[in-house]
């Protein structure tokens, strides 16, 4: 295996960031004293929650509208003929975002136990077991050219990178940083390191949330962040890249 330094993002909290951090604080504060009614809050988190199954699925390629992931969520039944791995992805998420907002009021602490089995609801469903990290390497290719986009690291090395990335979110969380940077900063290492074959960029925004629910950021699950990143995808893929060069070992460490 090869010998990987400890991982220690590099950034600027530019005074642009500092705003919005403050910006978000703003946010919580204010939804954490807006009084709702129970039934209106839980439809309002219903909904929310159908938008981020929908948006996130669709950023990764999922074919399913809006209604039709209402749809193949509310009636497991519901058939959508040639796209029905479009709807076991929906269903997939929705149960994790379940399972997510399970963890977190049971104060689950973050391992890489937990990621590997978000990953399994991911791609397996609700019975799966956690998914071990890939044992070959990946090959992140553009659509149309088949050029390739992102060489990630080889699989010897995953392992290790994974629990560098879970270990710094540990302490940097026991340090007091902002849970959004926190959030921000572990879905970019988590998607640079790539551990999976699939469902990396699924697996990668579930983490953020479980973090920031974690955090005391969760808005009380009225915000979709997957639909954020989806009005806006080359804004999204821009923050994900990690160097002109496509090689992970040509990279180099990145500031942020």
């Amino acid at each position: 295996m090869t010998k990987t330094p400890a991982w220690h993002p590099r950034y600027t909290i530019t005074t642009a960031i500092a705003s919005r951090l403050m910006n978000i604080e703003a946010v919580r504060v204010a939804v954490e004293h807006t009084p709702l009614a129970p039934a209106a809050e839980e439809e309002l988190r219903r909904q929310v929650r159908l938008r981020s199954t929908h948006y996130s699925t669709r950023i990764e390629g999922n074919r399913l509208t809006l209604a039709e992931t209402a749809e193949a969520i509310e009636q497991q039944r519901a058939r959508f003929l040639g796209r029905e791995r479009d709807a076991g992805e929906v269903r997939n998420y929705w149960n994790a975002l379940l399972r997510v907002e399970e963890w977190v009021a049971k104060d689950v602490p973050l391992t890489e136990e937990l990621i590997r089995r978000l990953h399994a609801l991911v791609e397996q469903g609700k019975r799966a077991k956690p998914t071990p990290y890939r044992d070959g390497q990946n090959v992140i290719r553009d659509a149309a050219s088949g050029s390739i986009v992102y060489l990630p690291p080889e699989a010897s090395d995953v392992p290790q990178l994974m629990a560098q990335l879970v270990r710094w979110i540990k302490l940097s969380v026991a340090e007091g940083m902002p849970v959004p940077l926190i959030a921000g900063l572990a879905h970019y290492q988590f998607v640079t390191i790539h551990p999976y074959y699939d469902g990396n960029g699924r697996t990668a925004r579930l983490l953020a949330a479980f973090l920031l629910h974690s955090g005391g950021y969760g808005l009380h699950g009225f915000y979709s962040l997957e639909e954020e990143h989806a009005r806006d995808l080359a804004a999204y893929y821009i923050a994900l890249s990690t160097h002109p060069h496509h090689n992970y070992y040509e990279a180099g460490p990145k500031l942020i």
